[in-house]
């Protein structure tokens, strides 16, 4: 699985930036994605997971009521809605699959994801 991200840009304090994950080589019709974030000197942490059918979604404290998750099976294609920003959301933001179902636990795990996208950059300026 071949996943490219976009949509990521420079974008003022408060704005919206919506970013989209594209799969090819197959389908991720049957696979968990998540979306994760790794900022200048900080670790990749997760921000958002969503289920293969998109009836659940998960996410980090820090964008919970923020971002939004979404996908387009039929598009084999993921989307991360970012509404409200702060210039703490400023990081490369990459977007991962797994090959199947993960438990609940594990979907905020990067080690758990097996195919990672090349990451968009997203700014945020105060």
């Amino acid at each position: 699985v071949q996943l490219q991200a976009s949509g990521g840009g420079l974008v003022q304090a408060g704005g919206s930036l919506r970013l989209s994950c594209a799969a090819s080589g197959r389908s991720v019709s049957r696979s968990d994605m998540g979306w994760f974030r790794q900022g200048p000197g900080k670790e990749r942490e997760f921000v958002a997971a969503i289920r293969s059918s998109g009836t659940s979604t998960y996410y980090a404290d820090s964008v919970k009521g923020r971002f939004t998750i979404s996908r387009d099976n039929a598009k084999n294609t993921v989307f991360l809605q970012m509404s409200n920003l702060y210039p703490g959301d400023t990081a490369n933001y990459y977007c991962a699959a797994h090959g199947g179902r993960l438990v609940l636990s594990a979907l905020s795990g990067p080690q758990h994801y097996e195919y990672w996208g090349q990451g968009t950059q997203v700014t945020v300026s105060s």
